[in-house]
Formats: C-alpha cells, sequence, structure tokens
C-alpha cells in the first residue's frame, strides 16, 4: 500500500508541520523570574494527527487532540505532553494509518470505523469540581488525569447526559461555582437541537434543557450573565444530504440572517427567545456578557469578536467565498438587547481592532466588568506567517478597557506568533494579575512560554520559559491553580 502524504497546505507546514511525539522535561530553564503569586498547572490542548489524512484536504481542526501543562511551583517549571487516547485515536494506532475523513463528516470515515466515537477531543482543556476534561465539540469530553496526563475515558457524568455532544466552551459563575454548558447537533449530525446542560460546583449534572436552533449552525461558543444564557448563532450551516454525499460539513451562508437566542439560565428550552440580525456574519469567541440597568431598562450586553464572513480558509473554500484574513472586516463589538424590546434586535458598538481568542478574570465572566485581553494580527508589525488554523498567526497581546476603549499592546515583532493567553489570578486582589501565552518565534521554529503582567502587557514578559522542543499551535487553554490542582479527583 502507498504511503499517504501530508497534504501540501499551511495546515501541515512551518508551526502546522505534525510533530505526533509525546515528552515531558523538568526545570526548564528560566528568563527572568516567575513571580511569586504564580502557582498552579497551565493546561493546553492542540491538534496534532497522528497518520496523514485519507482526505485529499483537511484542516488543522482534525488532528488527534494531545494535552500539554505547564507545572509551576516555587519558580520552577516542569513540562508534560500527551495524547489524548481517544476511541479514534485507538482505532488508528491499532491500523497504523487514518481511518477517519472529512472534517466533522462521518460518512467519509472508513467502513471499518462506522460507529466509533470520532471525537479528538483537541480544543479545550475544562476544568471543573476537580477533574479535567479535555473536549471538542462533535462529541462528549474526554476526562484526563491531570497528574499524569493518562486518559481515563469519555465522561458523560455517569451515563446522565442524553446531549449526543457537549461544547468546548462551557461557562462558569465565579459566586456559586457552577459550570453551564451547551451540545450543538445534540441529537446527530446536522441536527437542530441544542441542549443547556447546569453543573453544579460539586460535579453534578442537575439540568439538560434542549431547544431548537433556526438551523444547524457550527455554534462554537456562547454567553452567560447572571440571569440569562445567550447564544449568537452564525450562518456556518451543516446539511446532512451534503454529508452523506460526502461533500463539506460546514458551509458558510452570506445571504443568511444571524440570530441571538436568549433564555433564562435556570430556565425551559421552551423559553427561547429568538432576534434576527443581519445577514451573513461569523463569530466564534464570546469575550463575556452582562446585564445593565438604564433609565428602568434592562440592557443585555454581549461582547464578541465578529467577523463579515467565516475566518475559517477550508469553510470559506467549501463555500465559494474567496476573500483573505486580512480581507476580512472584523471587529471587537458589543451586541446589546433592551430586554423590553426585543423586537428592536440589537444594536452594535465597536469596542476595539479585530482579533480573538477573548479572555477576562475568572471574577468578571457574567458581570460588568471593565478588562478583557485577546489576541490579533496587526499588519503593521509584520507579514502574515503560518500559524495556526486560521493559517496566520497573532502578533500582537491587547488589554482593552472595554468601558473607555483605552487599549495597551504588546507589539512581538515580525518573527513571532502568539497563542491564546490565559488569565492567572493574584493572591493580591489589588494587583489585576498576569497572562500567560506560548510564544512561537518562526526563524529559530522555537517556543518559549512567556508570563506578562496583565495590567502592563506592553512592559513585555517579566519571565521567559524555554522549551527543548517547538510545540504545535494551541487551541484553547485553562490555568488551575495550585490548590485546585493538588486537590483534584484523579492523583
Amino acid at each position: 500500500m502507498e504511503k499517504r502524504k501530508w497534504p501540501d497546505s499551511f495546515d501541515f507546514q512551518g508551526f502546522n508541520e505534525p510533530i505526533g511525539e509525546e515528552w515531558s522535561a523538568t526545570d526548564l530553564p528560566v528568563e527572568g523570574e516567575i513571580p511569586a503569586g504564580i502557582e498552579g498547572a497551565f493546561f493546553r490542548a492542540l491538534a496534532d494527527p497522528a497518520f496523514p489524512p485519507i482526505v485529499e484536504k483537511d484542516t488543522y481542526l482534525s488532528g488527534d487532540g494531545m494535552v500539554a501543562r505547564f507545572l509551576i511551583r516555587g519558580g520552577k517549571v516542569d513540562f508534560a505532553l500527551k495524547y489524548v487516547d481517544t476511541k479514534r485515536h485507538q482505532a488508528e494506532a491499532a491500523a497504523g494509518r487514518a481511518l477517519f475523513g472529512a472534517y466533522h463528516n462521518p460518512y467519509t470515515d472508513d467502513p471499518t470505523v462506522k460507529g466509533v466515537d470520532r471525537t479528538t477531543a483537541n480544543t479545550t482543556p475544562i476544568w471543573h469540581a476537580g477533574r479535567l476534561m479535555l473536549s471538542k465539540e462533535d462529541g462528549h469530553s474526554y476526562e484526563v488525569n491531570p497528574h499524569t496526563l493518562e486518559t481515563i475515558g469519555s465522561f458523560t457524568y455517569d451515563g446522565e447526559l442524553r446531549t449526543l455532544t457537549t461544547s468546548a466552551h462551557p461557562r462558569f459563575d465565579p459566586a456559586t461555582g457552577e459550570m453551564f454548558i451547551h451540545g450543538y447537533e445534540a441529537a446527530g449530525p446536522a441536527t437542530c437541537d441544542v441542549a443547556l446542560c447546569v453543573v453544579d460546583k460539586g460535579g453534578k449534572l442537575v439540568s439538560e434543557e434542549w431547544f431548537q436552533a433556526p438551523y444547524c449552525a457550527m455554534l462554537h461558543d456562547f454567553v452567560l450573565t447572571q440571569n440569562w444564557a445567550v447564544f449568537p448563532v452564525f450562518p456556518t450551516i451543516a446539511d446532512l444530504d451534503r454529508m452523506k454525499a460526502g461533500g463539506p460539513a460546514w458551509v458558510h451562508h452570506q445571504d443568511v440572517p444571524s440570530w441571538v437566542g436568549i433564555m433564562p439560565r435556570y430556565g425551559k428550552g421552551s423559553e427561547i427567545q429568538w432576534l434576527k440580525g443581519p445577514n451573513g456574519l461569523s463569530g466564534y469567541h464570546m469575550m463575556n456578557g452582562y446585564e445593565e440597568e438604564v433609565d428602568g431598562t434592562t440592557l443585555l450586553h454581549i461582547d464578541q469578536n465578529v467577523m463579515e464572513t467565516n475566518i475559517f480558509p477550508f469553510i470559506r473554500d467549501a463555500s465559494g467565498i474567496d476573500a483573505s484574513p486580512a480581507d476580512i472586516r472584523a471587529a471587537l463589538v458589543r451586541w446589546t438587547i433592551d430586554l423590553n424590546d426585543l423586537d428592536a434586535g440589537w444594536t452594535e458598538k465597536p469596542l476595539g481592532p479585530p482579533g480573538d481568542m477573548s479572555r477576562t478574570a475568572m471574577k468578571d465572566q457574567g458581570r460588568p466588568y471593565e478588562i478583557g485581553y485577546y489576541a490579533c494580527y496587526d499588519p503593521k508589525v509584520g507579514p502574515p506567517l503560518i500559524h495556526s488554523v486560521v493559517g496566520a498567526g497573532f502578533n500582537t497581546l491587547i488589554r482593552i478597557n472595554v468601558q473607555t476603549g483605552e487599549l495597551a499592546a504588546l507589539a512581538l515583532g515580525p518573527d513571532r506568533s502568539i497563542n491564546e493567553p490565559v488569565h492567572i489570578a493574584s493572591p493580591d486582589p489589588q494587583h489585576e494579575g498576569w497572562l500567560a501565552a506560548v510564544v512561537d518565534t518562526h526563524s529559530t521554529m522555537s517556543s518559549e512560554l512567556w508570563i506578562v503582567e496583565a495590567g502592563h502587557p506592553a512592559r513585555g514578559a517579566v519571565a521567559k520559559v524555554r522549551l527543548p522542543r517547538r510545540l504545535r499551535p494551541q487551541i484553547h487553554g485553562t490555568w488551575v491553580s495550585l490548590a485546585e490542582f493538588e486537590n483534584s479527583v484523579r492523583k
């Protein structure tokens, strides 16, 4: 049998070139000094295919899930990287080759794996109630031992989940400790069913409410406020007949409206209300949402990165949309809904320059807040460099005051790309904390962990942790304090 090669596309070149190795290292060299307040584990999810794909074209997002961990204690840093041993990974490892076909399309798989759980669990490390789970939105999460990074298995809350999927973007209430997590295509491929699940602070599934979306959208993220769950829906749509014919799962429709669904966060699925918006918009990540009382009116604010079309090249290609990322108009915006006048839809206010991978401090989630952080590509810093799923890496880290519009930025220069930052809270409530992110240098094909003062990103890194090998780009990450890590369910 002819040995398959990696496709000739950016998804498998430069920093996106597959590595396929598990490794670990202790006491990594540190330039500068790790602040004393930083003690804990930085978990990262990334995609790294173990075998060349069986389809001619593939996306970075199809790669097998891996979990990485930086463990920081007493100013010292250890690192470990391991595959998430999903059913998909097991099947392909046993066969010695790829068996699963096109992204998100089970009808293109090798017949020998029909019915096998095809999730790669490659998108987000989720920490809740002392457990670490690796998640991708096309299946259930996989639990992983945070200390050994060994995979425990698919996690379904003791079989209580009815939804067939759970997303890679849960939302947490910092006051109650609850986790809210949704699943789209909850009843199977290309279905319009969405489930909202509430998990209490002890890790018990306490409710699962289903509703119907206007169409089967790639409903990647949502927003939680103190009283509402909010679901922006964009017209990147799956079609079952197209999938069964071997076509792409996702096609973006510029002539189909966007929607926002709002439901009481402890309410019934039947209570969801839909607001119709402009055609053709796209967005994947929400920074935050909150409610505000103004002159006797309750306003619901949703802060998110919104684009005029889909940012993923493989989806634009499938949709016949000819646009480069540099040409796609985008911005960090605020959508505001008057809860006393839902028929009016929403208004939009620009907040900041285009970017993605937005974060806030955990304490601010779902509440009125001021400060957010995200990564962006600034063409003034340098030309696009091959990195991550969109093909062009972020070269700037932004801190934004969403109330005043004040920006502070760390420009990395023309030879570097930054992965999604995570926020690390400080033990001093008067201190804004830190941001941690892996920074990749293209000329040397090397990776470092940078620690940056959250309140002063333009000052640069206070510490840089050097790695002996490059890392594949991260999708999402999460920070876990040392106390939570040591008190985990798994030891």
